[in-house]
Parts: structure tokens; sequence; C-alpha cells
């Protein structure tokens, strides 16, 4: 079996070793090494990369007892003794958030006895899922200050391998889902906990942990947090913005909020005052368009372009609730589709649905409404002229 050598100093930033093995599955190329210091996925935490002599390591997993490390393109000599290089950044970052994890989800356990029964460590963030329905504001910043106190503390991280019957001997906060080769990531006197991951040897390497939000997530809290250098990238990232922010709206960052929903207020009003002055617009020209008197009724037709659909179904209520006697039929053409939009005052018998019922099929189209008033689109496969044509065809 291959030596784990992440395991015997997390630190290791190359090695070197023989290929004991090349092999293609569906996941592509991979080596088995007979020793390494790639940690494989597991236990929440994502693999190393890196690079083996010329070739780059993309995913290390373990199946099966075996570690295999894929790489872009097979060796062509697997004979020779290669060197083996973690990309370091990243190790230490998963090392960080590893850790934070365990001692966040620690501070919940002793400050507010909360469960954690889940943890994700994704690219930008990491995801506890605690054991009850509700977390208040003040109950987050409990458990984090005691958090970052025990990374001021800067406590020792130990580990231990131990046997299933060793257990007891320990105050765990949740019971391995293995039962051997036990080991046991701690920090004494807070935090016990089986744990395959790789982690720093202190709490202050930790940095600092940051809790950023939390949602309900199938009857429980999931809470999104940082840690370590992710903490000075979110700071970076957002005091840059608040910079950008307060050079935009023109004021210091302590009047930042008031001046955005004083901006917000007033977008709001302009807005109505412009919806008002659209209706108004509306009406004009609903009063402007062209009448062709036809017999019982005055036919009243446009085509256009480019327009809402709501603002035709406007235009065609305006015409109708002034004049009984008006039949309103409105084309236009939208992108792909044509649309159209037909209305009768309360003096024509025509019925309106059956008409637009008829037309329809012509743009493989479909639409509702009654029989005064209906509306529908399809294909634009005739042009808005054409379609207004066959519509006044079928009165």
């Amino acid at each position: 079996m291959t030596v784990k050598q992440y395991y015997q100093d997390a630190y290791m930033k190359s090695f070197h070793t023989s290929i004991q093995d090349q092999q293609q599955d569906e996941s592509g190329w991979y080596v088995v090494l007979e020793q390494t210091a790639f940690y494989p996925t597991g236990g929440g935490q994502p693999h190393d990369t890196g690079t083996l002599k010329d070739k780059r390591v993309i995913n290390v997993e373990e199946v099966n007892g075996e570690i295999r490390h894929y790489i872009e393109e097979p060796f062509e000599d697997i004979s020779e003794v290669i060197e083996g290089q973690i990309d370091w950044e990243r190790r230490f970052d998963h090392m960080q958030q590893h850790a934070g994890q365990h001692i966040l989800s620690a501070a919940f356990a002793e400050a507010l006895q909360y469960e954690t029964i889940s943890f994700h460590l994704g690219k930008e963030f990491l995801t506890i899922d605690l054991n009850v329905s509700d977390i208040s504001n003040s109950d987050a910043s409990k458990a984090e200050e005691l958090a970052n106190r025990i990374i001021r503390e800067a406590r020792p991280i130990e580990t231990k391998w131990v046997t299933e019957a060793e257990l007891s001997d320990y105050p765990l906060r949740k019971q391995p889902s293995v039962t051997d080769e036990i080991r046991l990531v701690f920090i004494p006197d807070f935090d016990y906990n089986g744990c395959g991951g790789t982690h720093p040897r202190s709490t202050s390497e930790v940095g600092a942990i940051k809790i950023l939000d939390w949602e309900k997530h199938k009857g429980h809290i999931r809470l999104q947090f940082i840690c370590g250098d992710r903490v000075l990238h979110q700071l970076h990232r957002k005091h840059g913005l608040l910079k950008e922010l307060t050079s935009v709206l023109q004021a210091p960052e302590e009047n930042m909020v008031s001046t955005a929903e004083q901006l917000i207020s007033k977008q709001k009003e302009q807005e109505k005052a412009l919806e008002g002055l659209k209706e108004v617009l509306l009406t004009y020209e609903a009063e402007g368009l062209p009448e062709l008197p036809k017999d019982g009724y005055m036919l009243i037709q446009r085509a256009y372009n480019d327009r809402p659909i709501q603002e035709l179904q406007k235009i065609a209520q305006h015409i109708i609730s002034k004049r009984e006697d008006a039949i309103v039929m409105l084309v236009v053409h939208n992108d792909q589709k044509l649309q159209l939009v037909a209305a009768k005052g309360s003096l024509p018998t025509i019925n309106l649905r059956e008409v637009a019922q008829k037309v329809f099929p012509l743009i493989n189209g479909k639409g509702g409404g009654k029989e005064w008033f209906v509306q529908g689109g399809g294909e634009a496969i005739m042009s808005k002229e054409e379609l207004l044509e066959a519509l006044t065809k079928q009165l």
C-alpha cells in the first residue's frame, strides 16, 4: 500500500517516490505511488493538486484502498524515481478551512449545544449544517467569538491513531464512521473529533473565522463561513467594493445605506411619474388612430414593430371605453413572434374569440380571452400586415 506521507507531515511540500502502477479508468490516466504527500478527496476535504515530474496532477482519489493520482497524460517511462510537488497554497488553505470548521463546530457545541450534522468545504466558502431550526444573530456572534478566542490562544492541534476500544477515553463530539485505523484530531480541553483530513499544528495558523450568512435548509440551519487567508481575501474584495460605491454614491461609508435608500426611493418616484406620463401618451396615441367606417361598426387597426403587448392592451381598452361602436385590431412583430390584441365596444355583435381562433393556426399560435377581448401570438411566418389583413377578413 502507498505510504501516506500527508499523515506523517502535513507540511511536506515535495517528495521523491517510485511509480508502482500506471492505469486508465473512466476518469483518465492515473498512477499509484510507493509513497505520496498528495491528499486524496475524503472526509469533506478536497484533493490536493500539483505535479509529478512534468505531469500535472489534476485529481487524487482513494479507490478500494488504492490512492490514484490522475494526470493529464501518461508517463512514457515509469521505472525512474520522480519528484512530487504539492500546490502548497491550495493545501494550506484546505488545512486552515478544515481546522476552522472543527473549531467553529466545537464552539457551537460548547456555547449553545448546537450539533453539526454535515460539512462542506467549497472553493469560496464553507458550510456546516446545524441541527437546529433557527438561529439568531446573537447565537452566531457568541459562537464566532468563542472560535476566534480559541484561535488567538494558539492551542495545539494534535492527531492520534486509536483503536475502537480506546474511543471511550475521549469526549468525542461525534462517533467515527470507521471501526479500524481511527484517527483522532483534537484540541486539548476543547474539541475531540475523528477525522482523516490535514490540519495545521496550532489553532493560531487558522488566522480567523468569519460567519458570512445562514439559511434554512431541510429543517436545519445551513451556515456559511470562511477561515484563514480567505477572510483577508474577502475583506480586501469587499473593501474595494465599498471604495467604489463611496465614489459612485458620493457618500462616506457610514452614510452609504441611507444614501442608497434615498436613491432607490427617488427612482421609484420617477418610475411612477414615467408610468403616469406613458399612460397619457398611450391615451393620445389611442385617440389619434385612424378610423375606418364599416357596416355596423368602426374599425380601428394598426401594425407595430417592437412594442410590448401590454401597451397594445391599454390602447385597445382605452378606445373601447370611449367608443361603443369600435372594433380594434392591433398586431405587433416582436423578435421572432407575432402577437395580436383584438377588442370591441358594446354595440358590435361579432364574437372576437371565434375570429381569433380562425387566425391563430396561420401563425402556429394560440391565445384566448372573451367574446369582446382576445389576445395571443405565434411565429412570425408572415408579415404583421398580412396577419392584420387576415384578421380583418375574418370579421
